[in-house]
Order: structure tokens, then sequence, then C-alpha cells
């Protein structure tokens, strides 16, 4: 197969992503959804589509706000840890659940009740964008560099 750059073949499209980013911030902040929960969103999907430019850009940006390295080193099974808050498990599930809805059986059941309605749809559409962000920064062959 031929690697090409998606983003710069097809700028309108990859536009309607920054777009899309733009109104699932928008969206985040008018649910008052903490922002710490949307960069383990972000992380968790991008570990489970193996995107190494986005987990290494979300990753640092996480840092950047105070993310714990501790909290990031145990991301990967977040459900056998009792780093997160329900909050954030709640979040973290629906992740999951939503970028690989095959893999996700194994999760346990979690209260949503932690989040309200309109910050479940929030987190869902965060994991929707994440993982069109990761699908083309993958099939992109994006850098990741030292």
């Amino acid at each position: 197969m031929t690697h090409v750059n998606a983003s710069k073949l097809v700028p309108s499209a990859y536009q309607a992503l920054i777009d899309l980013e733009g109104a699932v911030r928008a969206a985040a902040e008018k649910a008052e959804l903490d922002p710490h929960i949307i960069d383990l969103v972000k992380i968790r999907a991008s570990q489970l589509n193996g995107c190494a430019f986005c987990l290494r850009m979300h990753t640092r940006e996480a840092i950047e706000k105070g993310e714990s390295s501790d909290r990031l080193a145990v991301i990967a099974a977040w459900w056998e840890s009792q780093y997160f808050s329900p909050e954030e498990q709640a979040a973290l599930a629906i992740a999951e659940r939503t970028t690989d809805m095959a893999a996700s059986r194994h999760l346990p059941e979690l209260d949503s009740s932690a989040l309200t309605d309109e910050q479940v749809a929030v987190v869902v559409w965060v994991t929707v964008a994440i993982n069109a962000w990761n699908r083309v920064a993958v099939s992109s062959h994006y850098p990741v560099h030292p």
C-alpha cells in the first residue's frame, strides 16, 4: 500500500476534523467536563488505536496540565487501579466502548451517573474525534521521533 498524507491531500476533510475538534471543545466547556478527563480519554483511545503520534502529543499535554506519571503509567489498566475518580472511570469506560466495542466486554459495569447526560454525550464526541485523528495519523504515518 502506498503511504500518503491524507491530511495534505484532502485538506477540506482535515479542516472538517479541526472544526469538529473545536465544536467538541466548546461542548466540553459548556458541559463543564474536567479537561483532565478529556486528556485521559484521548490518551486511552490513542493507546487502543496504536497511534504513537497522538499518544505522545496528548501525554505531553496532560503532563503540562499537571497529570501524574503514576496515573499515566496505569491508564491502560485503569479499571484495576484506584487512581481514577468515578467520573474519570465512567469517561474511560465510554472511551473504551466507543473505540473498540467488541474488546471492551471485559470491562466492569460502571455507574454512569457520575457524569451528566450532557457530559456523557461530550465524552462520546471526544472519543469519536480522537478516533478519527488516530486513524488519519496512523494511516498517514505521521512521524514520531525522539
